[in-house]
């Protein structure tokens, strides 16, 4: 018996239980979907007809995350603007210069004491690098600090990583999955790639006033057909040319974010990322076996230490740029921790080029905890600085005991 669509009804109940438990409990709701998909699976059992294995729709799902992925991109890329992150300041793109570089550095080393592979290794790079935009923002929303003064170097900072993680992501999947071998085929990729995303901005923001009158419908109907046949046109061309769909669908994002339309576009859209973002982070969680993640642990818990490290450094650095105190510059540095979608695509990447399984495991660890203890600290970030400061006076204390001492 055919039992497709009851499968996927039972797949969108399980995400909409764990998505009403999270908001219970005031939590990112990331984890809780790769962890209900973790849950069922082929170890699952079955009850007559409730078949938790999804054996008959594991396809289908799979095919409506990589539309979740699409509609993530897209969405980001309508909220996107290079012009005003140019315009941010010269303590966000330092900042954000410092962020990459720290985290991307410490990807390296994580690689290198593992002993991983080269493209292994720029994997985890990536994963370890892209801080969770719908995380970051979520927290800061129900934690009221939107108003801050740190929060706008946040979010340039954030803008700037979303930036290099298109780039990396073109270039890792011309890496990756292109098939190229020798050095100079997989630059020929590389550089296809990021000529197709500078040719296509270029080209883009040039059309875009035939675009704004393509796209001057009344029909609501009409016109959201109009946005998605050029999504999935572009995300579809793109990857005949090695560039992954989801960079496609953040190029017309980047383009369409410039349009008149753009509000409009993306009341259309959202409730289509978050439809399918969700089937996305489930369909993940669905191809991973709880008993394979113990291999990780080890390598998991250095890539999240590193990564908290990273963090603070980059805080502080581009809160001493802008002038912040250091209690708001320890807030950037604590609420950039959080991990989540972009981590996720990277894993996915590794999967579709047949790379070490023991990465998508890696992933899954790395993106729960810090799913986790991300807005955690965030949240704390005030008391960990006072604790600093009692400990910092401290220590100044008996520094000043021990000179007075000396000088008697």
């Amino acid at each position: 018996m055919d039992k497709l669509i009851f499968e996927v009804g039972i797949a969108v109940a399980l995400i909409t239980l764990t998505g009403l438990i999270s908001a219970r409990l005031r939590f990112s709701v990331i984890p809780f979907y790769i962890l209900i998909g973790m849950a069922v699976g082929p170890h699952a059992p079955q009850w007559g007809i409730v078949d938790l294995r999804f054996i008959e729709s594991s396809t289908f799902i799979e095919f409506m995350g990589r539309l979740g992925i699409l509609f993530l991109l897209f969405y980001l890329g309508l909220e996107f603007s290079v012009s005003r992150l140019m315009k941010s300041g010269k303590a966000i793109l330092t900042g954000g210069m410092f962020y990459v570089g720290l985290n991307f550095a410490s990807g390296l080393l994580l690689g290198w004491l593992a002993d991983l592979p080269l493209k292994e290794t720029l994997v985890v790079c990536g994963i370890m690098t892209s801080s969770s935009t719908a995380i970051v923002a979520k927290v800061l929303v129900d934690l009221k600090r939107t108003a801050n003064p740190e929060t706008e170097i946040i979010m340039g900072m954030i803008m700037f990583d979303d930036l290099f993680i298109a780039i990396h992501i073109s270039i890792l999947t011309g890496l990756v999955l292109s098939g190229a071998t020798s050095f100079l085929s997989v630059l020929l990729v590389c550089l296809s790639a990021l000529l197709f995303i500078v040719v296509f901005l270029v080209v883009g923001r040039k059309c875009i006033k035939y675009i704004d009158k393509a796209l001057n419908i009344k029909s609501s109907e009409l016109f959201l057909l109009t946005v998605m046949t050029l999504l999935f046109l572009v995300a579809g061309f793109s990857e005949t040319l090695h560039v992954a769909e989801a960079i496609g669908a953040l190029m017309m994002g980047l383009v369409l974010g410039e349009s008149r339309h753009a509000s409009r576009i993306e009341h259309q859209v959202m409730p289509f990322k978050d439809f399918f973002g969700a089937i996305f982070f489930f369909g993940f969680g669905l191809t991973i076996e709880p008993a394979s993640l113990g291999g990780a642990v080890g390598m998991t818990v250095l890539a999240v230490v590193l990564t908290i490290v990273c963090n603070y450094g980059a805080g502080m650095i581009a809160g001493r740029l802008s002038g912040m105190s250091p209690k708001a510059s320890l807030n950037v540095g604590f609420t950039l921790v959080s991990r989540g979608e972009f981590s996720i695509i990277m894993a996915n990447i590794g999967k579709a080029g047949g790379l070490m399984a023991s990465i998508q495991s890696f992933a899954v660890l790395y993106v729960l905890i810090l799913a986790v203890l991300g807005p955690i600290l965030t949240k704390e970030s005030p008391r960990v600085y006072k604790q600093y400061e009692r400990f910092r006076k401290r220590g100044s204390k008996k520094q000043s005991e021990e000179a007075r001492e000396k000088s008697q």
